[in-house]
């Protein structure tokens, strides 16, 4: 039997897990399975830079925060080595840091994960990886709305030369008349 000092320490660890998962809007559950430390390493930083929360976790510790968070349908995932990533503010970031890494590291397996408190598949959570960012999308929404827009501006300004065309043309004609 752990020790009441060992127990409480786990406790924490629990609830710090339980805040960081409900705070998340996105996460992804990882077999890291046969990483390097250099390798690890590098995940890491490519985590960081992209501001994503990465960590290697016990499955015991992993599956009482998921079940704090009402996440249980995550529960099948926790076999083998896990680590998870998360963020509190970007979607697509999470997704994209570990799909990324691994194209690059073949000991890297996408499990599954959660977008806003709803359990995806790995499938998904690569194809999330695969949408531009937030910025490009909104460019090319902002795209798609200026172009009527500019489409309009250009036929109503070509309608004005026009008639400006035709009015000098007949000024012309009256003044040689």
């Amino acid at each position: 039997m752990p020790s009441k000092q060992v127990l409480e320490q786990k406790k924490l660890k629990v609830d710090e897990l339980t805040k960081r998962l409900s705070e998340a809007v996105c996460g992804v559950l990882v077999n890291y399975r046969g990483i390097n430390v250099e390798d690890d390493t590098k995940l890491r930083s490519s985590a960081r830079a992209r501001g994503v929360n990465y960590s290697i976790e016990k499955n015991t510790m992993l599956r009482f925060a998921i079940n704090n968070t009402g996440l249980t349908e995550l529960d099948s995932q926790l076999e083998g080595p896990t680590s998870i990533a998360t963020s509190s503010d970007d979607i697509i970031a999470p997704a994209k840091v570990m799909c990324d890494f691994a194209k690059e590291n073949e000991c890297i397996e996408i499990k599954a994960g959660f977008i806003e408190g709803k359990v995806v598949d790995g499938a998904t959570i690569k194809k999330i990886a695969e949408l531009p960012p937030k910025e490009v999308l909104i460019g090319q929404v902002l795209r798609g709305l200026n172009s009527p827009i500019s489409g309009l501006a250009n036929v109503l300004n070509a309608n004005l030369s026009g008639l400006a065309r035709v009015l000098n043309a007949i000024a012309q004609k009256q003044s040689a008349a």
